[in-house]
């Protein structure tokens, strides 16, 4: 009976560290499953321009240090500001003293000792409020304000090349894979007219030359497929090192759909050159940069002013050894006033820091006017790559269109031993050629546009 207790007992305790092995078991098959679906999931996300550019807008690091100089540059402006405040300074020290000697007779002669305490300390405080400097501080406050404007310009300006450069990795990715696709398709076909040419090349209807010729296109394509891959590689490392991602990571975009172009331009040169004059971040830097070299000019000629603060100080100190008679008592003594300086150096040393502010300001209007001149051509030199890359979409549809009658009449003229070999190869390799210059214009078209977008600053 011990026995078959014991072998009970036993058996019980297998089933139940069965049953939980085989419930931790399922546990971990569950997890495991849920941990494939999700990497299933991410993996099979596709990456639209517009995720690209939400991405890169928080993750790009050079958008993050562009936006830690803008952090900066306001932290600056509140620093200015602290410059405005009263400055309020309280102190003390403790010291011993020496005797107090006087010579009323001469220093050769016997001193007179004042009896004072051997130790002594001060306890006070020293307040300076300026009231006036040639407006020296607020101007200040004014200039870092303006460079801070300036970042925020510059900052915008970068993150609208930003979003363009990953609009250029983006459509370079969409543009080698659909040549990839094209290429493969067509070394598909390849090898289906090589088998093709190799049964007519046995049966005699045509010779050993066309064999080799199609085996040697065969090569030139699967080559041509290699490199566009390689071409594939460097775009999605491009494109993920812009979005601040693992330049390894696994990346895959919609390219089996057609780009979706804008209609056709209604508005005119002179349309987005005005936006642009309003809305360029790069014109907004050279404002920004005119406006400050305009606050130099006057902080330079502050200089020449008198600057006058108010002050009060107080304090208590022993022994009072500084007025007569003197006293081993605890004395207090403060002053409250106005004071003004004025420096006379400056009315020589001003003239050549005025000079050279104003020579600064003169310049900066000049850049100015250049800048705006550059703007004016990029916005025409975008505007005409536009129009032109819409007539190279609507050229390139119909090479197609006409290379594709032309494969087929050579093809069959080929099969009825009326053409050669080498027109029918190179009759597909023109309608492969259209095929990829659709693409690359739809790419250039779409580019153009952006392009277009961010000089004039609404991008």
């Amino acid at each position: 009976m011990e026995i078959r207790n014991h072998y009970k007992k036993l058996i019980r305790g297998f089933k139940m560290e069965h049953y939980k092995s085989m419930a931790f078991l399922g546990t971990i098959l569950f997890l495991s499953a849920q941990a494939v679906k999700a990497q299933v999931a991410d993996s099979s996300h596709l990456f639209t321009l517009e995720d690209v550019w939400k991405i890169a807008g928080s993750q790009n690091k050079q958008l993050k240090l562009s936006d830690l100089s803008l952090k900066q540059s306001r932290i600056n402006v509140l620093e200015a500001k602290d410059r405005l405040l009263p400055d309020l300074n309280i102190g003390g020290d403790l010291k011993l003293n020496t005797k107090f000697l006087i010579y009323d007779k001469g220093l050769f002669s016997a001193p007179q000792d004042v009896p004072v305490s051997d130790y002594g300390y001060n306890l006070g405080y020293n307040f300076n409020l300026n009231l006036f400097n040639g407006g020296k501080d607020r101007r200040n406050v004014e200039i870092k304000r303006t460079e801070a404007d300036r970042m925020g310009h510059e900052v915008e300006l970068q993150r609208s090349n930003i979003k363009y450069n990953t609009a250029v990795a983006y459509y370079d990715l969409y543009k080698f894979l659909q040549f990839r696709d094209f290429i493969a398709s067509e070394i598909s076909a390849k090898k289906k007219q090589h088998t093709l040419i190799e049964n007519l090349n046995k049966n005699g209807i045509v010779l050993k030359s066309d064999v080799l010729r199609s085996s040697v296109k065969l090569s030139e394509l699967g080559l041509n497929l290699s490199d566009v891959d390689k071409k594939i590689l460097l775009a999605k490392q491009r494109l993920n090192i812009l979005m601040g991602l693992d330049d390894g990571r696994s990346l895959e975009i919609p390219y089996k759909k057609d780009i979706a172009l804008q209609p056709a331009i209604d508005s005119v040169y002179d349309d987005y050159l005005r936006i642009a004059l309003n809305q360029s971040p790069q014109l907004k830097v050279a404002s920004s940069d005119i406006k400050l070299s305009e606050l130099n000019i006057r902080q330079a000629k502050s200089t020449l002013l008198p600057k006058v603060s108010l002050y009060s100080t107080y304090g208590y100190t022993y022994p009072q050894v500084s007025f007569y008679p003197y006293s081993n008592d605890l004395w207090g003594y403060g002053q409250t006033g106005i004071k003004m300086q004025f420096s006379i150096d400056n009315l020589f040393k001003a003239k050549h820091s005025i000079a050279n502010a104003l020579n600064v300001g003169e310049q900066q209007n000049i850049k100015s006017g250049i800048k705006k001149e550059e703007i004016s051509i990029q916005v025409r030199e975008a505007y005409l790559q536009e129009l032109q890359a819409r007539e190279g979409v609507g050229i390139a549809e119909k090479n197609i269109i006409e290379n594709t009658e032309t494969v087929r009449v050579i093809r069959n003229s080929y099969l009825n031993q009326e053409s050669l070999l080498t027109d029918l190869l190179d009759a597909e390799n023109m309608l492969l050629q259209a095929n990829l210059n659709l693409t690359a214009s739809k790419v250039a078209l779409k580019l153009s546009h952006i392009r277009l977008l961010a000089i004039i600053g609404i991008l």
